[in-house]
C-alpha cells in the first residue's frame, strides 16, 4: 500500500499511539538490561570496542536529533517541512533515534541486544511515521503526496540533500530535544552500575547475550 492511499487520522491520535510504543520499547529495554548480561566480559577488547562504537552511535542520535529539531521544532505537523535533514529522509528524527537505540545495545556490550533493539525501534517507528503520514497527508494533501515519492519513508539519500536560505527554529523545542537527549547519554552510567552489580554478584542474570 503507497501514501496516496491512506486516510487522514488525528493528530491526538498519533501522538498517543508514538508514546504507547515508546514506553512499551523503554520497558522492553529495561528487562534486557536488568535479566540479561552480555557474553563479552567487562575489561576485555570486544567489550571496550563495542561500547565505544555504542557510545559514538548515541552521539550521532543526540547531534542528529538536535539538527533535526532546529527544522521541524514548533513546527511538527503543523507546516511541510522538506530542507535539511528532511530533504534526505521523511523521518529523520525516527531515524537518529533508531540509531541511538542501536547504540545503547552495543554500550551494553551485546551485538544481539543492538540487533534487538534496533530492529524494535524501527518497527515502532515505522508504525508511527505511517500514522502521521495519514494526519499529513490530510492536512497538506498533493504537496505531501509530491514530497513522499520524491524522499525515501526511512534510510537517508545524502545525494538528496538541499537546505534553505534561512532557518526559523524553536529554542523550546531545541531544549527540550536536547533534555530528551540526556536520556540516550544516561544509560552509559547505568549500563556501568549493572555491570558493577553483577560482578559483585548483587544482580543476576538469566541469559547471556552475545
Amino acid at each position: 500500500m503507497t501514501y496516496a492511499s491512506l486516510k487522514p487520522v488525528s493528530k491526538a491520535f498519533v501522538q498517543r499511539k508514538r508514546l504507547i510504543f515508546t514506553r512499551v520499547a523503554a520497558v522492553l529495554a529495561v528487562l534486557l538490561l536488568f535479566l540479561t548480561k552480555p557474553a563479552l566480559s567487562e575489561g576485555s577488547n570486544g567489550h571496550e570496542t563495542l561500547e565505544f562504537l555504542g557510545f559514538c552511535l548515541v552521539l550521532a542520535c543526540v547531534a542528529g536529533r538536535l539538527w533535526s529539531i532546529l527544522y521541524v521544532g514548533g513546527k511538527k505537523n503543523e507546516e511541510l517541512v522538506s530542507a535539511g535533514p528532511f530533504s534526505m529522509t521523511q523521518n529523520p528524527l525516527y531515524f537518529f533515534s533508531t540509531v541511538g537505540a542501536v547504540g545503547i545495545g552495543l554500550l551494553y556490550g551485546s551485538l544481539v541486544a543492538a540487533a534487538v533493539l534496533g530492529v524494535a525501534s524501527f518497527l515502532i517507528f515505522r508504525v508511527t511515521a505511517r500514522k502521521e503520514a495519514e494526519y499529513l497527508l490530510g492536512k497538506f494533501g498533493p504537496a505531501y503526496t509530491a514530497y513522499i515519492k520524491a524522499t525515501p519513508r526511512f534510510w537517508p539519500n545524502p545525494l538528496l540533500y538541499r537546505d534553505s536560505d534561512e532557518l526559523q527554529f524553536s529554542t523550546r523545542a531545541l531544549k527540550r530535544t536536547f533534555f530528551d537527549g540526556l536520556y540516550f547519554l544516561a544509560i552509559f552510567p547505568i549500563i556501568e552500575l549493572v555491570e558493577y552489580l553483577r560482578e559483585s554478584g548483587l544482580l543476576p542474570a538469566l541469559i547471556t547475550l552475545y
